[in-house]
């Protein structure tokens, strides 16, 4: 099988490398930065010039790309070469209606389509051990899944098309509100003398412990800010989700909540660093006179 890559920025990089190193297939890739397309190269990829050059020349095109109307315009860019024959894989986290759009454009002309969202963050990617939550059909997601594989130790079809968008959102924003819990609750504690450290510790004798404080506490002490997911991309699945939620009718004020206190951060001019940065809007809000 011929895989076409497209994006290889923090995320879409190691993933095509699992790919190249993994399935022995051969790849073409494409990305807007010139310097990304020859450093995967030099590891074995075929270069392309475009994104429409990787689907002609690919059985299976990947793409990953940062918002909904990049992986719109690259699907439409790509729509003269999706025949029956080939298939789709939008890996990036989008609006699920503008990849339903994509996944109904690509079937128009004769192609199939999955949306594979992915979580956790670059060095799950590096390892390949990422999750991936699928929507397609049973029948497309046993002829992708081996392809999957190469990227992510955990993969699970959520349903049809868009359906995988909406777990990785609802995840995603589950992710950010308890961030939000472990910073408000580390700068309490600490004004009482408790270090991140310490607290982790406590935590985990009871039921408070979770992945973000364990993972986190340490960095967030350290004041380190270091990125491997950006609080701009959390903000982005934040206003997808109360999109979402609004669709449905749905007042959820931990959401809105969660989005204001990113809306902070991006407002200092913090939406570049890691999500955990977002502890520096809490901090800043809670001392305020």
């Amino acid at each position: 099988m011929k895989i076409g890559f497209v994006g290889l920025g923090i995320m879409g990089d190691p993933m095509c490398r699992n790919i190249i190193s993994k399935s022995g297939d051969a790849v073409y890739v494409y990305d807007t930065d010139a310097d990304k397309v020859k450093s995967l190269a030099a590891f074995g990829a075929n270069a392309c010039s475009d994104a429409l050059k990787v689907a002609k020349k690919s059985d299976l095109i990947i793409t990953m790309v940062p918002k909904s109307e990049h992986s719109l315009s690259v699907w439409e860019q790509m729509l003269p070469a999706m025949d029956k024959n080939k298939i789709g894989i939008d890996m990036s986290t989008i609006d699920p209606s503008v990849s339903v759009e994509i996944a109904e454009k690509v079937k128009k002309k004769g192609g199939r389509f999955a949306d594979a969202p992915v979580v956790k963050s670059r060095p799950a990617a590096i390892a390949g051990s990422l999750g991936i939550y699928v929507g397609c059909d049973e029948e497309l997601f046993d002829v992708i899944r081996p392809v999957l594989a190469y990227m992510g130790a955990n993969v699970i079809r959520m349903g049809g098309n868009g359906m995988g968008l909406v777990m990785k959102i609802c995840h995603n924003s589950l992710v950010a509100e308890i961030q939000n819990g472990v910073n408000e609750t580390l700068l309490l504690a600490s004004k009482y003398g408790i270090s991140p450290d310490v607290f982790r510790t406590a935590a985990s004798y009871g039921g408070a412990q979770n992945f973000y404080l364990d993972g986190q506490a340490e960095k967030i002490m350290n004041r380190d800010w270091s990125t491997a997911f950006s609080i701009d991309n959390m903000r982005k699945d934040l206003g997808i989700a109360l999109g979402m939620a609004a669709e449905n009718g749905l007042e959820l004020p931990g959401l809105a909540n969660a989005r204001r206190v990113y809306d902070d951060s991006a407002d200092a001019g913090e939406g570049s660093e890691d999500f955990r940065a977002t502890y520096k809007a809490v901090e800043r809000e809670a001392l305020a006179e």
